[in-house]
């Protein structure tokens, strides 16, 4: 009998995984491991984990073992036409200014990463073919790409239950697909139009991941199982095959936020997705923004920023701040700009706004352009009523990092008191789904709805910001709260909701 895997075989299977298929395993998930680590040696007849592990790590690895395990750790159900706004975004926004871009070459290369059983990809082949006129004489290429050969397998076959079927138009069920005993098989014309391929994401394949290769590629729910390194590498290697201008679609959990620069965030057809960069219009990025390469620490986000400065604000003095005028460079005996920064938190707490604006602006210049003094700043300015400056720091922000969750959510303020409630809902809606834990913007956004008389919208966004508020970042409520504290914005929350109709 084979004995059950040790906890250091788990690991070493833990981190071979990690290591080769890219995929983010928890802590939680080592019994999980266990059982699978046993199941693949009973798979492959070896008698111990530690020899089967020694083949799996060795250059003779079994060739579709890697697939057999990722098949296990991966889900993939999914659909014909998931998440519908996206597809209506392909082919009312995306489509049109592709093959405006790819007149010259009438050629349109489209890839469907992570493909799963191939419903995405024909999907986009249906879509395709119903622009057929317009697309004649043209080279048009869909590619469907998986490391799991049994998926890619059941994509050639187009054979699909009514399940999957499910969000799919009637007319387009009619026109494409054939009713059987064993399902809904789909039109062969569609099926000859689709190539599948088995690939793992992140195998180094400088001819498939040449440059310009793709207009589109829809690569959802796959960042999501992978590590923060994996990510940023398949996201790496995708900015760099899409031809400048060409699109990104990611899962609805996912973005770009802490993981890539190089696209422009796209906001149309009530979804988010991405346009790559063209030549010469990257912004310049700092350095201490960047993303850092394969196998660097994680760069510490603005949050992170923001906890430990508000983490220091128990060591000060408590002692009122001296009113002073903005200096080029702080005075003799000045505290460091970390103890400046908790400061000017202390300063917030307190609702003494012009005081704490001070404290940031006598910031040595170098340290007052800092993204996390440039974010506190643009707070202060907000709640001290200077909108105008307010707007124009986060437009500055948004210039260096336009993925920045903290300055789309302070625009969204100062444009709602300006009288721009659309601006502020597209700010708002952008905050909340670069960083899907921030509470704040679905506070503001319910409240925009009940006073338009939205009342649906405004229920939907007072529940899920009170979830959130139980849960937000401590230092992210002292910053954004408005000078309230977490049980306050439940409480306010609640009683939205009860002016709703809703039984808080």
């Amino acid at each position: 009998m084979r004995p059950r895997p040790l906890p250091g075989e788990v690991e070493r299977f833990r981190a071979l995984i990690e290591r080769r298929l890219g995929l983010q395993l928890e802590g939680a998930k080592l019994d999980l491991l266990a059982d699978l680590l046993d199941r693949r040696c009973g798979s492959r007849g070896v008698r111990s984990s530690a020899a089967y592990l020694d083949r799996l790590g060795s250059r003779e690895a079994w060739g579709q073992e890697l697939s057999a395990i990722a098949g296990e750790l991966t889900v993939g159900e999914t659909y014909f036409f998931r998440n519908a706004h996206h597809f209506r975004a392909f082919e009312e926004t995306v489509l049109p200014a592709r093959l405006g871009a790819r007149r010259h070459l009438r050629r349109l290369s489209i890839l469907s990463a992570g493909c799963a059983s191939g419903e995405e990809a024909y999907s986009l082949a249906i879509l395709l073919h119903r622009h057929a006129p317009e697309l004649a004489g043209w080279d048009v290429d869909v590619l469907g790409i998986d490391v799991n050969p049994d998926s890619l397998a059941r994509a050639r076959r187009g054979l699909y239950s009514a399940w999957s079927l499910r969000e799919t138009p009637a007319d387009i069920r009619a026109a494409h697909f054939r009713a059987g005993d064993r399902g809904f098989l789909l039109d062969e014309a569609i099926r000859r139009s689709v190539r599948f391929e088995e690939r793992n994401l992140l195998d180094a394949d400088a001819v498939f991941w040449r440059a310009e290769a793709f207009d589109v590629v829809f690569c959802r729910n796959v960042t999501m199982y992978l590590t923060p390194d994996a990510a940023r590498l398949v996201i790496a290697r995708i900015a760099g095959a899409l031809a400048p201008g060409g699109f990104l679609f990611l899962g609805y959990a996912e973005t770009l936020r802490g993981i890539s620069q190089d696209f422009h965030l796209a906001h149309t057809h009530d979804t988010f997705y991405y346009r790559r960069r063209l030549s010469g219009d990257a912004a310049a990025v700092p350095q201490s923004w960047a993303a850092p390469a394969s196998g660097g620490a994680p760069a510490a986000s603005w949050v992170d920023s923001i906890r430990r400065a508000a983490e220091r604000i128990s060591t000060l003095s408590g002692r009122p701040t001296a009113r002073r005028p903005r200096p080029p460079e702080p005075p003799a005996g000045a505290p460091p700009a970390p103890a400046t920064l908790a400061r000017a938190l202390a300063l917030l707490r307190e609702e003494r706004f012009a005081e704490a604006v001070d404290a940031v602006r006598a910031l040595p210049p170098a340290l007052v352009v800092d993204p996390d003094a440039q974010l506190l700043l643009a707070v202060l300015l907000t709640n001290s009523g200077e909108l105008s400056e307010a707007e124009e720091v986060c437009r500055r922000l948004l210039e260096r990092d336009e993925l920045h969750a903290g300055a789309h959510y302070v625009l969204a303020l100062c444009r709602q008191q300006a009288g721009d409630s659309r601006a502020a809902v597209d700010h708002d809606q952008t905050a909340a789904y670069l960083d899907p834990g921030f509470a704040m913007p679905h506070v503001h956004l319910g409240l925009i709805a009940r006073r338009a008389g939205d009342l649906v919208t405004a229920r939907r966004e007072l529940e899920q910001a009170s979830t959130l508020l139980r849960y937000d970042d401590p230092a992210r409520i002292l910053l954004f709260g408005g000078g309230f504290t977490r049980e306050t914005l439940v409480a306010l929350c609640r009683a939205e909701l009860a002016a709703c109709g809703h039984a808080a």
